[in-house]
């Protein structure tokens, strides 16, 4: 039986950088992933979770020999035993790329055996002040916060450096009911929306304080939607993915393309821009509140038909064959039925947008298994501060 070091001090070498936002050490033969610490680095670390088996996880609380890239974090609380939002504050922003660059690659060569050269490319504006859309708790003492990492504990803050500046001023700035969650939203004219969240009987419900309906802009166009719904949280993301699966993409004039996980209709828009009248974009989206607000804003685009419903189910059953395909999961992926799904409908090309790289490269072995190869791939550092990247991959 292995023995439990839960609050057990370790001296460790640091070894490389896992998905998740920590690095791998190895101690009498067990794995320790270490958050707050760097590859190469010398570190004192406490152990905060050890249920048993090959590994365990731990706190750098010391730092005995430092990487040439560690700075000093631009907020306090991204520190042992302080706030989960971030994982990478400790870290020069461009060594930050070059780790979920390697993080990327590993993903795409573990899963799907393919060895590629991975780049993350920053978007303009810098590691601060990006965060669009921000979720908090009010603590025990009805102070909004953030809750520490894997835990339930609520970090209560004073201001966020990664969100947008000013945006969570009165969320902050007042008393909640202890367990409330609030969400904030900025739009892209700088409009702020605060919805209240409570959970009545076991079920959630909201109050918007304030705002609701968000302005968006991207892809040549002005977008309305629910301002809690999906849409990037980096201001800067939606138009520069959206450019990309336009470059991409190439469907043919009075072709068939389809835009799965739609949202609101970011990635159809380019699509039917490019299959023009004579053609038909068809857009997938789970979520009835995105559809409707999709239908209103793309009612100058008759050649986009809208279906709400599982991805799964309805493209299964949709019409075939399928000139182009354009998904963006959530972060569990798309999965082995929808990969099927879509091969089914033999597209010549497929643009997979996607925020997380195993998910990402589990199901590009899956394509694999039906003649698809990974033909470019692109990285965006959407998420600066964090373990989180955004890849746009092409498969042909």
């Amino acid at each position: 039986m292995t023995e439990n070091w839960l609050g057990r001090t370790l001296e460790l070498e640091v070894g490389p950088v896992a998905h998740g936002g920590h690095c791998v050490s190895r101690v009498d033969g067990r794995v320790v992933f270490v958050r707050h610490a760097l590859p190469g680095e010398q570190v004192r670390a406490e152990v905060t979770e050890d249920k048993g088996g090959s590994f365990c996880r731990a706190d750098a609380v010391e730092v005995l020999d430092p990487s040439e890239y560690r700075v000093p974090p631009p907020c306090p609380l991204a520190a042992p035993g302080g706030c989960g939002g971030c994982d990478w504050q400790h870290a020069d922003p461009g060594y930050q790329r070059e780790l979920k660059a390697a993080v990327v690659a590993e993903q795409l060569q573990r899963l799907a055996g393919i060895s590629r050269a991975v780049e993350v490319e920053a978007l303009d504006g810098g590691p601060l002040g990006w965060r669009s859309r921000v979720r908090l708790v009010a603590g025990r003492d009805g102070r909004a916060g953030l809750r520490a990492h894997h835990s339930h504990r609520v970090i209560p803050l004073d201001d966020c450096p990664i969100a947008v500046p000013g945006s969570l001023e009165t969320a902050l700035g007042k008393r909640w009911r202890p367990g409330t969650e609030l969400e904030v939203t900025s739009d892209g004219d700088g409009h702020l929306h605060l919805r209240e969240l409570a959970t009545v009987r076991g079920r959630t419900q909201g109050k918007q304080l304030s705002g609701g309906l968000a302005v968006q802009h991207a892809a040549g166009r002005d977008w309305r939607l629910d301002a809690h719904g999906f849409w990037q949280v980096h201001p800067l993301a939606a138009d520069t993915f959206a450019q990309l699966v336009a470059s991409w993409a190439e469907a043919p004039q009075g072709g068939v393309a389809w835009d799965l996980y739609a949202g609101v209709g970011l990635f159809a828009s380019v699509l039917a821009e490019q299959v023009g009248p004579s053609g038909h974009v068809l857009a997938v989206e789970s979520g009835r509140r995105a559809v409707s607000d999709g239908e209103r804003n793309l009612a100058d685009l008759p050649q986009v038909s809208w279906q709400a419903g599982r991805v799964e189910h309805l493209v299964a059953d949709a019409p075939k064959p399928v000139d182009v395909v354009v998904l963006d999961p959530p972060r569990k992926g798309a999965g082995r039925a929808v990969v099927e799904a879509i091969a089914a409908g033999e597209p010549d090309r497929i643009v997979y947008v996607a925020c997380d790289p195993a998910a990402l490269a589990r199901d590009v072995a899956f394509f694999a298994g039906h003649g698809y190869s990974l033909t470019d791939l692109r990285a965006f550092d959407a998420f600066p501060m964090t373990h989180h990247v955004e890849c746009v991959a092409l498969l042909q």
